[in-house]
């Protein structure tokens, strides 16, 4: 009889051998539940942690590197870094309006009256107005085109474009002036500004950045300051302008 048996207690009652039933708590679920959620949080932080380290440390913004292959896909063989940048080169920054240009308008054809008439109508259209006379010596009769604009080199992308929506085949230079001022010199081939309807949709274009073409850009002459009006019995005839 084992030792465990109770005093009168035998047959069927009685325990025998080396192994006793021992009681084991019942295990929690819900503790193993919540243990195995809170790993998993844990484990997505540490991801999203590690791709946040990745964006800083390369520069590269996630969304830059998941619209790559896309890009690609769609038959452009540029990143979208590349694709962005190439978006954005070109397009005029901080464009004037034409109020906050002052525009000088000087005549270097033979034929008279050109530049009061082509001034008055810049100022209808919202420029402001500076000199108006006859070109210098360097452009007058030298101009065979519509007309040359020029400006400080600053200009080029700014006022000589916005000057540029109003008369169309105009040549843009640039020279080494100080002011802010542009000219406007009128060539043989001038027959007026363009049409208000047209130039308004161009500026309305240059504004949205949608960059209409540029006037054709060529250097200055060397010896080329601002143009200013002769004096009386020098070079063009007077009372022309």
């Amino acid at each position: 009889m084992s030792m465990l048996t109770p005093p009168g207690m035998g047959g069927k009652y009685r325990i025998t051998g080396h192994r006793f039933p021992h009681m084991r708590r019942a295990r929690n679920r819900r503790r193993i539940v919540l243990a195995g959620t809170a790993t998993a949080v844990v484990l997505g932080l540490a991801g999203w942690g590690t791709v946040q380290l990745v964006d800083v440390f390369s520069g590269t913004p996630a969304t830059a590197r998941a619209a790559a292959p896309a890009a690609k896909r769609n038959g452009d063989c540029k990143s979208g870094s590349e694709a962005a940048g190439a978006a954005g080169r070109g397009l005029p920054r901080d464009l004037p309006r034409p109020g906050d240009i002052t525009v000088n308008v000087y005549n270097a054809t033979p034929r008279g009256g050109l530049a009061k008439i082509t001034a008055d109508e810049l100022e209808r259209r919202g420029f402001r107005i500076g000199k108006v006379g006859n070109a210098q010596a360097d452009y007058d009769k030298k101009v065979n085109g519509t007309g040359v604009l020029i400006g400080s080199q600053e200009s080029l992308e700014a006022a000589l474009r916005v000057l540029g929506t109003q008369l169309a085949g105009a040549e843009a230079r640039s020279d080494q002036r100080e002011g802010q001022d542009v000219d406007l010199v009128l060539g043989a081939a001038y027959q007026g500004l363009t049409p208000p309807e047209e130039s308004e949709k161009a500026l309305g274009a240059l504004e949205r950045g949608e960059v209409p073409p540029s006037p054709s850009q060529a250097p200055a002459p060397p010896s080329s300051a601002a143009p200013a009006p002769p004096a009386a019995g020098k070079g063009s005839p007077p009372g022309k302008c």
